[in-house]
């Protein structure tokens, strides 16, 4: 087994999640039309959990990339991948992070979601595959990589990347946020011209 598959594994645990999440979204939205406001407190709720949990996920998924940086010993025998493992998965939410950064710095270091998403979507084009392309099952008029982007931008929001008290819709960059991208553009640079 190598730490690829159990990150494989990570990446589809979180957008399972990620899909309940919108799914809830989307109930919820339809509770406040309908006035039905102790089901939308409800699913608020859930929602809050969720988001959560998710966290806890990826605090996991970092953990398990910190210590099995390097192959994992094995009696010989490679494990079947079953299901959804052998399809093209989405790029990994952590992939995002340094495009983000830039667009919201190349923005003047706060813009409008969606100007941030088409700037890091010219940087991304060339890594985002198929999958990333896909539509959302519970929201077909978002593709796959947009959400992936929105909940980068969330965890980057927990770590202070991003800020937290930004207006609906914007997404602003922190001073950590610019330490880090300043610490980390050269590599992420060498890498994006080794793939290209």
């Amino acid at each position: 087994m190598d730490k690829n598959e159990v990150n494989t594994a990570f990446e589809i645990l979180l957008e399972e999640i990620e899909e309940v999440f919108n799914t809830i979204s989307k109930e919820g939205e339809e509770s406040f039309k309908t006035r039905d406001f102790d089901k939308a407190k409800t699913l608020i709720e859930y929602g809050e959990r969720l988001k959560y949990f998710r966290e806890k996920v990826k605090t996991l998924q970092r953990e398990w990339q910190t210590i099995f940086s390097e192959r994992i010993p094995t009696s010989g025998q490679k494990r079947q991948a079953k299901g959804r493992l052998e399809r093209g998965l989405r790029t990994p939410e952590e992939s995002y992070v340094m495009p983000i950064l830039e667009s919201v710095i190349e923005l003047g270091g706060k813009a409008e979601m969606k100007d941030v998403l088409n700037l890091v979507h010219e940087k991304m084009k060339n890594i985002l595959n198929s999958y990333d392309y896909e539509p959302l099952p519970s929201n077909p008029k978002q593709k796959r990589w947009e959400n992936t982007a929105q909940w980068a931008r969330n965890t980057m929001v927990n770590e202070g990347l991003l800020a937290k008290d930004s207006p609906r819709g914007i997404w602003e960059i922190t001073e950590k946020g610019r330490k880090f991208y300043e610490e980390n553009k050269q590599s992420w640079q060498a890498g994006i011209n080794n793939k290209g």
